[in-house]
């Protein structure tokens, strides 16, 4: 990922910003405009009061001076309204600006290979999706526009003060330099600590996420008392990095008001001498008392504004890291029909980590309804398999052909849809069970998600659910055992018909009474596809047209499981051990 730099304002990346708020380019225009609008109005009342002291209070004319007052209160009106909108377009724009973003975003991170996510921390990503874009949105609402609203306030307050009296106004600014040299300060200040903050909040993100799906291991081992402590120090890391930002904000605003009130005192004393001496009228004095307020309050609230302004332009780099990361499957491929469903290895070399070779000269053929069964220790390189049929990891040396034509020229979405996968560890949705079954996928009727449930022969237990195939199972499948979450999972395989079949140790977690419902589900799904079958039970690949035996990325043995007992080579030895183990 890039470097993350914190600057308060960079133009190349606010430019990179700014893309995205092309589509509502007229809102923003509109907020730009209502703040310029702000701007110049805010001043005009300072002005009528003045007037109004010098030429109606002083000439004692009553009527003068209500007419004046019911535009002053009319230009409030005004104001208000203005502010209204100007608030509510610019925080609709950085909402805008947010969903767009955030679904880019997601879509982005969707198609990285699953490397990308053996090495980056879900909770890190999490902030990125989250946390840190809302920090953009506020660009938009909080920063930018109210900065350049604030900014052209106090250029047209010094204006138009320098305008009706100079020497005034020169008294008034004295304090000035000091309040510059303090800003450069405490923006040095803010800079350092909110990268901070923004990279203690990444770690709370991670911990708390990693921890909180692990809670079943953290508690079976009594790990909370330790994992408390670990999550107590990451959380004192945060609360440091912020009071480093609190304990600028701290110094910074007693220093505007110390500067502000030695702004007016100068004021005064110069300007009621002027009123004694007739170089002032009172008018003037007034309205200049009423402009160092407005002068110093944007002042004051431009200190917040850069706080939102920091804030968003940290997250904005680290959004940005994200997306420059390019480390998705390169989908160049056009094929998109056809599949009938043969698989040829020719000669495949494959590692996860430069030449730390997990597969080695790997070559073997399933013809079309084929069921072919990989067995072997753990790390023989039965799973990678699987994640190189499906493009989830892209393999260094060799040939993958699906009916003869290289994996890489089809469409990745249409290979995948063509592809089935059940896992032993079966993932399910905080939602109902037909929807786990269809993914939402409104091309998948209810009545086909019944149909497939009845052919795997899973119907009688979902039908026995509260609310059967509307049943919500909760986060990750809790409310279901893991023999009922594997046949749910058989469903979603089935009723996507796909071509091709992969099983990775679907039967390896289940007790016996649901390996016998899972094995009649699993001749269902594998009849007249192409099955590719990684078993840890090797009772359940008996079946197989042919079973391969891996051990350290390569062929040692293949055959039929007769065969293969009767080879008494490998795979004897594992039957044997696994029949010793049972007994």
């Amino acid at each position: 990922m890039a470097q993350i730099t914190g600057k308060a304002f960079d133009l190349k990346l606010f430019t990179r910003v700014f893309r995205y708020v092309a589509p509502y380019k007229r809102v923003f225009y509109f907020a730009l405009f209502l703040t310029i609008f702000l701007a110049a109005l805010g001043v005009i009342r300072p002005v009528l009061i003045g007037k109004a002291i010098d030429v109606y209070v002083i000439n004692n004319d009553p009527t003068g001076l209500l007419y004046l007052m019911l535009i002053v209160v009319g230009i409030l009106f005004v104001e208000a309204g203005a502010q209204f909108y100007q608030t509510y377009y610019s925080n609709w724009l950085g909402q805008s600006v947010t969903i767009d973003l955030r679904s880019i975003l997601f879509n982005h991170i969707t198609s990285f290979k699953l490397k990308y996510f053996d090495k980056t921390a879900i909770g890190t990503l999490v902030t990125r999706c989250i946390s840190d874009i809302e920090t953009i949105s506020q660009i938009f609402s909080q920063g930018l526009l109210s900065i350049m609203g604030d900014l052209l306030k106090l250029i047209v307050v010094i204006g138009v003060m320098f305008a009706i009296n100079w020497q005034l106004t020169l008294y008034s600014l004295v304090p000035i330099p000091i309040l510059i040299f303090a800003m450069i300060i405490f923006k040095n200040a803010i800079k350092r600590s909110f990268q901070q903050v923004r990279t203690q909040v990444s770690r709370l993100n991670a911990f708390a996420q990693e921890h909180i799906v692990g809670m079943s291991i953290v508690q079976v081992f009594n790990r909370e008392s330790k994992e408390k402590e670990k999550f107590v120090n990451i959380n004192r890391s945060h609360r440091k990095a912020h009071i480093k930002s609190i304990w600028a904000y701290s110094i910074f605003f007693p220093v505007v008001e110390i500067l502000s009130a030695v702004s007016l005192s100068l004021l005064i004393w110069w300007g009621v001498g002027g009123v004694i001496e007739g170089e002032v009228t009172m008018g003037d004095l007034v309205m200049f008392i009423l402009f160092i307020h407005m002068l110093f309050r944007p002042i004051r609230q431009l200190a917040d504004r850069f706080n939102v302004l920091q804030m968003g332009m940290v997250g904005s780099e680290r959004v940005f890291a994200v997306l420059d990361t390019e480390s998705h499957i390169q989908d160049s491929g056009t094929l998109n029909s056809g599949i009938q469903g043969s698989i040829k290895f020719r000669n495949v070399w494959f590692a996860y980590q430069d030449e730390d070779w997990v597969l080695k000269d790997l070559s073997f053929e399933a013809k079309p309804g084929e069921t072919i069964a990989f067995v072997g220790a753990t790390g023989a390189g039965k799973s990678s398999i699987v994640n190189l049929i499906n493009r989830f990891y892209e393999f260094q040396k060799g040939e993958i052909l699906i009916d003869d034509t290289p994996v890489q020229d089809y469409d990745l979405e249409y290979l995948r849809n063509e592809i089935a996968v059940v896992l032993q560890d079966v993932f399910l949705f905080s939602d109902t069970v037909a929807n786990n079954i269809s993914l939402q996928n409104p091309a998948i009727t209810r009545e086909e998600i019944v149909k497939a449930a009845e052919a795997v022969g899973a119907s009688t237990f979902i039908e026995k659910l509260p609310g059967s195939y509307d049943y919500d199972v909760k986060e990750r499948g809790g409310m279901l055992s893991v023999g009922q979450r594997q046949l749910i999972s058989f469903i979603r395989a089935y009723v996507y018909n796909p071509k091709i079949l992969i099983l990775d140790e679907a039967t390896s977690s289940v007790d016996t009474e649901s390996e016998l419902m899972i094995q009649n589900a699993i001749d269902r799904l594998t009849e007249n596809r192409t099955s590719i079958v990684i078993a840890h039970r090797l009772s359940t690949i008996q079946k197989a047209d042919r079973i391969i035996v891996l051990e350290k990325g390569r062929i040692i043995e293949q055959g039929t499981h007769q065969q293969l007992l009767a080879n008494e080579g490998h795979y004897k030895k594992l039957i044997d051990m696994q029949f010793q183990e049972r007994s």
